[in-house]
Order: C-alpha cells, then sequence, then structure tokens
C-alpha cells in the first residue's frame, strides 16, 4: 500500500513500525508535555509513527511502514516582481483554491476577528454558493462574534453566535479522546462545546487554518542566526510545561537532561531544512511541525461535524509562499492589501488591533489607543470587582469553580494514573496552579488532564 502525504496534511495517519517494542515513547511524551503537540513522526508509542508530511510511504499489508521518501523540500526562491503583481497572483490562487476545494457546495465558514477567515469571507462572497457563517466567544470574555458578524452582514452570509459556556467539557471529554486520539489537550478545541450544532449544519467548512502563518514573518526583524534555536524553544515551550516535563523524565530515569534534548531535535529538524534566509527557513520548520502535529490534530474536530476544505493547506500555497519575498510576506501585507480592496470589510474591527480595523490598524500606537486601553481597564476592574473576571482562555471555563475543580481532580488524582505519573508530581503541579500561577500553570494542568483521559482509555 502506498500513502502520499501533503505538504501540510489535513488529517494524521498512523503506522505500525516493525522490530519496535509495544512501550512508551517516553522522551516524545516528555516533548508532549512541555509543548503541547508531539515532534516529527513521534507518538505514545516506540512502535508506531505517524507518517511524516510531504512524503510517499510504502506500508505493507498490516499496515506496518516500509519506507518513506520525502515527495518536497521546503525552498526559497523568490521571484523579483513588482507587490501589486505578486498580491493580485495571492488573490487569484486563493479564489481558484477554494472554488477548487468549495465546488458548488454549501459552505460552512468559522468567522473570526482575524484575518485569514476575513480574506475567505472576501472570496466566497463573490461566488454563488450558499454560506453559513458562524463564530463563538467565552461566556464572559470578548464578545469576538459581534465582529464575524458585521463581516457575515457585509457579505450577505446567514450567521450564528455560540457562546463557549462553563464546563462543557465533562460531557465530552471522551468523545474528544476519541476524536483527537489524546495528540491534543483538551482545551483547544473549543468548537468542541458546539459539536452538535455543527452537526446540523450542511456542507463543507471552509476553515483557514495556517494562513497567518504562511503570510507573515517566521521571525522578527533582524533575528540572528545564532538566535534562531533560543527563539523556537521560546515560542514551543511552555515554562511550567518544561517542569513538568523535565520531573517526568527524571522520575522515568531517561538519560540525559530533558532540555538538551528537546534542543538536539530542533536543532537537528532544522539543520535539515535547507534555506539560508532565517524567516524562510523558520516558517518552513514550524509548518512541518506545528501545522502538521498541533494545528491538523484538532481539524478532527470539525471533520467529525462535516468535509474540510483548508485553501491554505493546499500544496499550491505552499509553492507560492516559497516563491514570495519575504519583504512581501512580512506583516501580513498580502492579506491586508486584498482585504482593503473592500472597504466596508476593511473597516470593521481587527480583533488582534482594537478598537482599530485592517484599514486604520497604523493608529494601534500612543497616543491613539490610550482612550480606548483606559475604557477597557476600567470595565474589567468594575467585572471583577463585581465578581465577573473577565475570561480570555478556555480553561478559565473549564478549570476554575467547585464543580470543575471536582471533576479535574477526579481524573488527575484517579489511583491508576498516579501509579504512571507520581501523585506528588501531580499535586506540586496542581497546586501550582491553585496557589501561585495558575495563567502560566494551567497549560501544565490541562497536559496531565489529557494524559490521564488517554491513560484511562489504554491501559484499562
Amino acid at each position: 500500500m502506498k500513502i502520499s502525504t501533503p505538504i501540510i496534511p489535513s488529517k494524521q495517519i498512523f503506522a505500525n513500525v516493525a522490530n519496535k517494542e509495544h512501550a512508551y515513547n517516553l522522551e516524545a511524551i516528555c516533548v508532549f508535555v512541555a509543548t503541547g503537540f508531539f515532534m516529527g513522526a513521534d507518538t505514545y508509542w516506540k512502535n508506531k509513527v505517524c507518517l511524516l508530511p510531504a512524503h510517499d510511504h510504502e506500508l505493507d499489508a498490516q499496515g506496518t511502514l516500509l519506507k518513506s521518501t520525502p515527495n518536497f523540500n521546503w525552498y526559497y526562491e523568490p521571484e523579483q516582481k513588482p507587490f501589486k503583481d505578486t498580491l493580485s497572483n495571492y488573490i487569484e490562487l486563493l479564489t481558484t483554491i477554494t472554488k477548487n476545494q468549495v465546488k458548488d457546495n454549501p459552505v460552512i465558514l468559522p468567522l473570526s476577528g482575524g484575518l485569514d477567515s476575513r480574506s475567505q469571507a472576501l472570496v466566497l462572497k463573490n461566488f454563488k454558493n450558499e454560506v453559513q457563517a458562524f463564530s463563538y466567544a467565552f461566556q464572559g470574555g470578548y464578545p469576538e462574534h459581534h465582529i464575524a458578524k458585521k463581516i457575515a452582514k457585509e457579505c450577505r452570509f446567514s450567521f450564528k453566535q455560540f457562546d463557549i459556556t462553563p464546563g462543557y467539557l465533562w460531557q465530552v471529554i471522551d468523545d474528544l479522546l476519541s476524536i483527537n486520539g489524546g495528540y491534543s489537550e483538551f482545551t483547544h478545541p473549543r468548537q468542541m462545546a458546539v459539536l452538535p450544532e455543527l452537526k446540523k449544519m450542511t456542507g463543507v467548512f471552509s476553515l483557514g487554518h495556517w494562513g497567518d502563518v504562511l503570510f507573515d514573518r517566521g521571525v522578527p526583524e533582524a533575528t540572528q542566526k545564532g538566535d534562531v534555536v533560543p527563539l523556537l524553544l521560546k515560542k514551543m515551550v511552555k515554562p511550567r510545561g518544561l517542569i513538568l516535563a523535565e520531573k517526568l523524565w527524571s522520575n522515568w530515569g531517561l538519560k540525559g537532561d530533558f532540555k538538551t534534548y528537546l534542543i538536539d531535535r530542533i536543532t537537528t529538524d532544522l539543520n535539515a531544512i535547507n534555506i539560508n534566509n532565517i524567516s524562510a527557513k523558520v516558517r518552513a520548520y514550524k509548518t512541518s511541525q506545528w501545522a502538521h502535529r498541533w494545528t491538523t490534530t484538532n481539524l478532527s474536530v470539525f471533520e467529525a461535524a462535516n468535509p474540510m476544505t483548508l485553501p491554505y493547506y493546499d500544496n499550491r500555497m505552499c509553492e507560492f509562499v516559497c516563491k514570495t519575498p519575504e519583504s512581501y510576506l512580512a506583516d501580513r501585507q498580502l492579506q491586508i492589501a486584498h482585504i482593503n480592496q473592500d472597504k466596508a470589510l476593511a473597516n470593521i474591527t481587527w480583533q488582534a488591533q482594537k478598537p482599530f480595523s485592517v484599514a486604520n490598524y497604523a493608529y494601534n500606537k500612543t497616543p491613539y489607543n490610550i482612550p480606548y486601553r483606559i475604557v477597557n481597564k476600567l470595565q474589567r476592574t468594575i467585572k471583577n470587582v463585581q465578581g465577573k473576571p473577565y475570561i480570555q482562555r478556555n480553561w478559565e471555563l473549564q478549570f476554575l469553580g467547585d464543580s470543575n475543580a471536582e471533576k479535574l481532580e477526579s481524573y488527575l488524582f484517579d489511583n491508576n494514573f498516579n501509579t504512571w505519573i507520581p501523585k506528588d508530581v501531580v499535586k506540586s503541579t496542581y497546586n501550582t496552579f491553585l496557589k501561585e500561577d495558575p495563567i502560566n500553570t494551567a497549560h501544565a494542568v490541562s497536559m496531565l488532564l489529557t494524559l490521564a483521559v488517554w491513560y484511562k482509555k489504554n491501559n484499562t
């Protein structure tokens, strides 16, 4: 059996490995705990791999991997042409890919306050396809569906809004494990909260995932070669996740130290990308690691509801990026210039630059943004005084409060689980979350929850 994986796969495919014991891949699990995703072909098991992107794979009838050969290597060969011509080519390509993918089907469009989905909306606005747009916001948080609703209205799409509510996770956690296999922490895919509603919709999803990485700088301007690995380490690793991974590494008696192991992994994979331009090299690294093993993992939730289309995942889009000058990709210039062709859409708030829009975000600096910052802080202070804290993250809705804590602790302090992850390690992490640093420790707690649910499924 032969399987060819695209440059950015929209699903993960797993295969067996011959002559390997069926045992925990503890090094890989430590990386997962620290970063939130498995690297390369790693899985929970030593005798199982995730098929790498951009490869032709040969498997036998039992699903054992025999051979993998690259079918694409990232490169950087920028075509020297005026920005307006590159912009025209980008719009034409996005339009062509989107039409090729959605065909004549009704389209289901998740809308946010950002650029990727707004770019899709601008393209879909000119199609004859029926479009059902939707958005969701955290209950008690920023109402991003207000932005999405304005975009949908301008494009004449039907629109639904959903609230992500406290405690939904405990009703769907086993289903989520079945969907994503435990390869992502469970508070990240908030669409799981509204999966029954998504299943009621008719059509194909058009998802804007990874556009923000392809069409932006790979690294900050003036980054030097020696800065890249430390920068990637900082981007990939959650500090409290690192501490937890180091504790597990020590507890499991693994050789060396975890941080050195992780740095060596990053360095090896980065050096395998034959690109001199640092920004392009890091973008290629992120796409071959993050996109495949983190972003793609949770696409499975959308796929559980309806078929998916992903214009930014298309091989043609990746090839286009390889041929586009970094100076044009930097700072989302192509997407911004595209959206600015429609004044009405451009004048709607850009969530990352609120209260400014795509058309005037350049004014999001002192002194122009001071009035908004003052009012926003005052509103949050009043809400806190009223006992209604401003919600910015899903874990705040799923972990905080007595009812959530009871459910969470039933997993973290399960006796069977604590034979694998010692109770004192779990308790130390959880106490830090409760009493010292909840914002930075929430990731580690969420990783422990993910491991607990996965362990229960695979060891009972």
